[in-house]
């Protein structure tokens, strides 16, 4: 939580939050996904892809 904190006194509140949540979601889902206990699909794959790409972009533009 300390990082969240951290990172709300530079950026905007909504921003920071997603970045957060993002940031806490993909390697959750990895390592589901490598002890077998989620289902690997490509699908899958290409949404985890897509939010560090939305994490990156929202880094960089503010």
């Amino acid at each position: 939580m300390a990082g969240l904190a951290y990172a709300m006194r530079a950026l905007p509140v909504g921003t920071s939050y997603a970045v957060w949540v993002g940031i806490g979601t993909v390697p959750t889902v990895a390592y589901g996904m490598l002890t077998g206990a989620e289902a690997v699909s490509a699908l899958k794959l290409l949404f985890l892809i897509g939010i560090v790409g939305c994490v990156i972009g929202l880094k960089a533009a503010h």
